[in-house]
């Protein structure tokens, strides 16, 4: 007999003008690694809501067992006090407050009214060692990187005794190291009696540590494969996600390049004045008309800073070099000298720098272009709505209404929105910084599809990522980044994950 740690029963949750779960069931076995994967859309993080207490009884229908006993979960605090423990892709963690403090919040160690200050400390040390991260925990967790944030928040599950722990996409932001630390780490807990439900993107992560498999599709079940009965590989997860095989993720394209180059950055330099040191140091790059060059290179090595010092340089850099766009030298002060100038950037970070999550979707998508909508200096909102039904149609933009906030989007459909916001400036360069991060490998092949059509005709494009198979599949060339400098240039025929990597780390 199975030993059931948790089932859902036919959950059904609605919100206005759309059902996003729609009697969903499955149940998750005790001491497993259980991956819930499907687009962006399907429902997983919906669903893991429901489960935690976000969205209480009464605010949907259906049943979860948790250790075989009814749940009625009204407030996260009572998922948390039955075992469950929630990660979400946005870390819950205050950046000034030291790692123990984080640990504990809200349920410090206390000798009457005093929190004990020692034992706290001491106990938290102990739940460091057991995520494996050698870190004195008097460090203020603004001053860790993100992968070993990533643990604090799995040792401040474990300082509450969690039984169930709950990930949303956590190897999202990391590096390929990081990522690799954290999938060990959940199989390590699996073998200290910890279940875990992991929510990935990333398939070839699921297929590593999954015992089984849920898959999600429009808010419905489509099944649950047993990895220990080979049931689970990535064509049949594919399928089962989006609906359809999909034979290569990286759609094939004809390559018609020009000779001309249209995007040069000759001796580039910029000093962070708040850190003291440079940051980019004598870079020197080139881009040809209908070309996507990818620049790859480890979390730190100057890729995102390369973007933002020449799209308006809003982090205040001191810059030295050249910019030249289609033969004419330039530097932007502002980024709307560089939208002026055909060149356009999608940022890594959508929620903080991409998006305005209080408007709704068609504002978004219009806001870098308001001109072009605008007689007698007032906003054609006719129109306004025909840009906005067009992008969301050909970008595959999974929405009730264009009116609907964005911030009610799952992120897949607000990095679609961001794409969406950019390509309507129509820009002859545009950046792409992680264009894929966060985003089901049926939407990363319409976005692939967007890219080559754009480069067909004529476009440009700077594909900043940190997954080598991306960088591999999508770009013409390769530069590879480290330490704010470009180590080397690679023809994509002779590029190789190995090649990359030899020069990331030189």
């Amino acid at each position: 007999m199975e030993n059931v740690i948790l089932e859902m029963q036919n959950i059904t949750k609605e919100f206005p003008g759309v059902k996003a779960l729609d009697d969903v069931s499955f149940k998750v076995t005790r001491g497993e690694i259980h991956c819930l994967v499907g687009e962006n859309g399907a429902g997983k993080s919906t669903l893991m809501k429901v489960l935690s207490g976000v969205y209480p009884t009464g605010e949907y229908t259906g049943k979860i067992l948790f250790d075989g006993e009814v749940q009625d979960f009204r407030h996260i605090s009572d998922s948390e006090k039955t075992g469950i423990a929630i990660i979400y892709q946005e870390l819950a963690l205050v950046p000034e407050m030291t790692i123990y403090e984080n640990i504990f919040l809200g349920h410090e160690i206390s000798n009457g009214p005093i929190i004990d200050w020692n034992e706290t400390i001491q106990k938290a040390a102990g739940m460091l060692q057991k995520v494996r991260l050698d870190t004195n925990p008097a460090i203020k967790v603004r001053d860790i990187g993100v992968g070993k944030q990533q643990l604090v928040e799995i040792a401040k599950a474990l300082s509450r005794e969690v039984k169930l722990l709950i990930l949303d996409e956590p190897t999202s932001a990391l590096n390929e190291d990081d990522s690799k630390n954290l999938l060990q780490l959940l199989v390590e807990l699996k073998d200290q009696g910890v279940t875990s439900i992991l929510i990935s993107h990333k398939l070839k992560e699921v297929i590593e540590v999954a015992d089984s498999v849920t898959v999600l599709r429009d808010g419905k079940t489509v099944c649950t494969l047993n990895a220990h009965a080979g049931e689970v590989n990535e064509n049949d997860l594919i399928k089962y996600m989006v609906g359809r095989a999909i034979e290569n993720i990286y759609p094939e394209r004809t390559h018609q390049i020009s000779d001309e180059v249209v995007f040069e950055v000759k001796d580039w330099t910029a000093y962070d004045p708040h850190l003291g040191r440079n940051v980019l140091k004598d870079v020197n790059f080139h881009i040809n008309k209908g070309e996507i060059v990818g620049f790859a290179g480890l979390m730190g090595s100057g890729r995102t800073e390369l973007a933002l010092s020449l799209f308006g340089n809003t982090v205040g850099y001191k810059i030295q070099g050249e910019l030249l766009v289609e033969g004419e030298e330039m530097r932007f002060n502002h980024p709307k000298e560089a939208i002026k100038a055909g060149v356009s950037y999608i940022t890594e970070d959508r929620k903080g720098n991409g998006l305005i999550l209080i408007q709704d979707v068609k504002e978004n998508i219009t806001l870098a272009n308001l001109r072009a909508l605008m007689k007698n200096f007032v906003i054609d909102e006719n129109a306004e709505i025909t840009v906005a039904q067009e992008y969301t149609k050909s970008l595959g933009i999974k929405t009730p209404s264009i009116e609907q906030k964005v911030m009610n989007l799952s992120g897949g459909n607000q990095q679609k929105v961001s794409v969406a916001k950019w390509l309507y400036v129509k820009p002859n360069v545009l950046i792409l910084d992680e264009p894929t991060r966060g985003i089901d490998v049926g939407a990363k092949f319409e976005i692939y599809t967007i890219m080559n059509m754009l480069v067909a005709q004529g476009m440009s494009i700077m594909m900043m990522s940190s997954e080598l198979p991306e960088v591999l599949g999508m770009s013409d060339r390769v530069y590879i980044v480290a330490s704010g400098r470009i180590a080397g240039e690679l023809p994509i025929e002779e590029a190789t994950q190995e090649k990359i990597m030899r020069l990331a780390t030189n």
